[in-house]
């Protein structure tokens, strides 16, 4: 057995040994359950945020593939709108002009369907173009407007605009 002495002095010595293991552990603790805290605080109050803001969750645009136009398509609708940017023309009109440069049937069909066109101002425009170069009754105007293939509601609109 130890003596009294010998048991004191092995106690002297070990307090003075820093108990760094034991504090070092609890600081790790200490540590752990702050983050945990924190992590929990960050969550809870984004939760409740969201709760209280609008709902803006982002939406998404499911967009639908534009068809591949074949080259007869895309040089037709070209052309359409070059066309129609210089002149005016009617839907028929302007049909009979793409086949007469050379596209197939269904290449200016496509074309006169998708080139955005306005028909009735097409119609005043190509009244306006007649009204400068000659005299017509309303009458005559419109029919000359339906021969270059506009409808009678397409004519009279465009005889209407141009002050009949």
């Amino acid at each position: 057995m130890k003596d009294i002495e010998e048991f004191a002095r092995e106690e002297a010595q070990n307090e003075r040994k820093p108990k760094v293991k034991k504090d070092v552990g609890k600081v790790f603790l200490w540590i752990i359950a702050i983050i945990v805290f924190a992590c929990g605080g960050f969550w809870w109050v984004n939760n409740i945020m969201d709760a209280f803001s609008p709902q803006t969750k982002p939406v998404s645009i499911v967009r639908s593939e534009e068809p591949q136009l074949t080259m007869g398509q895309s040089n037709a609708l070209r052309m359409a709108k070059e066309y129609l940017r210089h002149s005016s023309f009617s839907y028929v009109g302007l049909i009979e002009q793409l086949e007469f440069e050379g596209f197939e049937h269904e290449d200016a069909v496509f074309a006169a369907d998708n080139c955005g066109a306005d028909w009735n101002e097409e119609a005043a425009e190509c009244a306006k173009s007649y009204l400068r170069h000659s005299a017509f009754s309303k009458q005559g105007l419109i029919g000359q407007l339906e021969f270059e293939g506009f409808t009678h509601e397409q004519a009279v609109y465009g005889v209407e605009q141009n002050g009949y």
